[in-house]
């Protein structure tokens, strides 16, 4: 009996162990995952609806030119106008004015939410300045700076700061006060506290806020260089609207669109890379 019972049990341990048969297509699952294009299905039916209402006349073609019409306006405005170096002064421009902005948002938010003195003094100040529009601020400052480059990063700039400057201090408000107390308890200094609790909890709600800012300046470098400037994209924008060119005003809307899209993207993925030890829901 004892014999038999050993073989049963060696026979259920070697079926437990067989291993089943795997789906033909189950290696995909290790080394290849098929792409998402969940993302791409509204842009296909809009630009079937465009060419559609082109193809069919159901806007007349001066207001909404037809798709192929507007790939042949950017090649011509890539190899026989200025587009590149448009394009290039409105990147330039952006970048200089996230940087400017972000830097010192971050700069000053920190030491307003590390000190209550810090933002009793810029406090009453920066609330009443940042209810006025950058672009209200933008003729003082072409009298100022003329029409050149300077300005538009200075009204850019301003717009970027407030609300880094905002959710900077607010992050570093909202850190829980229990990891404040166990800080204390482990008695670990000022600049210990800043460094290893502080920055870290508060990291969160300043790259939010980073990647809204840089998204806005790029919208707001098409306002500034239309209403102030003789290139960029905006520039080319207003004066396509002016000549009702409207395949080459849909050229440069398309970039802005594309562009800013990648900026987010790029956002995104530093705001993975620095957050990657923040676990969220994911949806």
């Amino acid at each position: 009996m004892a014999h038999t019972s050993d073989t049963i049990e060696a026979a259920a341990v070697e079926a437990a162990t067989v291993d089943l048969p795997q789906p033909e297509n189950a290696h995909l699952g290790r080394g290849f995952r098929l792409p998402n294009l969940t993302g791409f299905i509204l842009p296909f039916l809009i630009l079937a609806l465009w060419q559609a209402a082109a193809a069919n006349r159901w806007i007349d073609t001066v207001f909404l030119p037809a798709p192929l019409t507007v790939v042949t306006a950017f090649w011509k405005m890539l190899t026989k106008q200025h587009l590149a170096f448009d394009f290039l002064a409105s990147i330039r421009i952006v970048a200089q004015a996230f940087l400017y902005g972000s830097l010192a948002a971050v700069g000053l938010g920190i030491a307003a939410g590390l000190s209550r003195r810090v933002e009793e003094f810029f406090g009453p100040t920066f609330d009443t300045v940042r209810h006025i529009p950058g672009i209200a601020w933008l003729p003082l400052i072409v009298l100022w700076l003329g029409i050149g480059a300077p300005a538009k990063i200075l009204v850019i700039a301003k717009s970027v700061f407030f609300p880094v400057f905002l959710n900077t201090l607010q992050g570093i408000r909202n850190v829980e006060k229990n990891y404040i107390e166990l800080a204390q308890v482990l008695t670990l200094t000022r600049w210990q506290l800043v460094r290893k609790v502080i920055l870290p909890a508060a990291m969160p709600s300043i790259m939010v806020s980073l990647r809204y800012a840089a998204g806005l300046a790029w919208a707001l470098v098409v306002v500034a260089e239309g209403l102030s400037g003789l290139e960029g994209l905006g520039f080319l924008i207003f004066r396509a609207q002016g000549l009702l060119l409207t395949d080459q005003l849909l050229v440069c809307m398309v970039i802005i669109g594309l562009v800013g899209f990648a900026i987010d993207r790029s956002m995104f993925l530093v705001q993975k890379r620095v957050l990657k030890w923040k676990q969220g829901y994911d949806g």
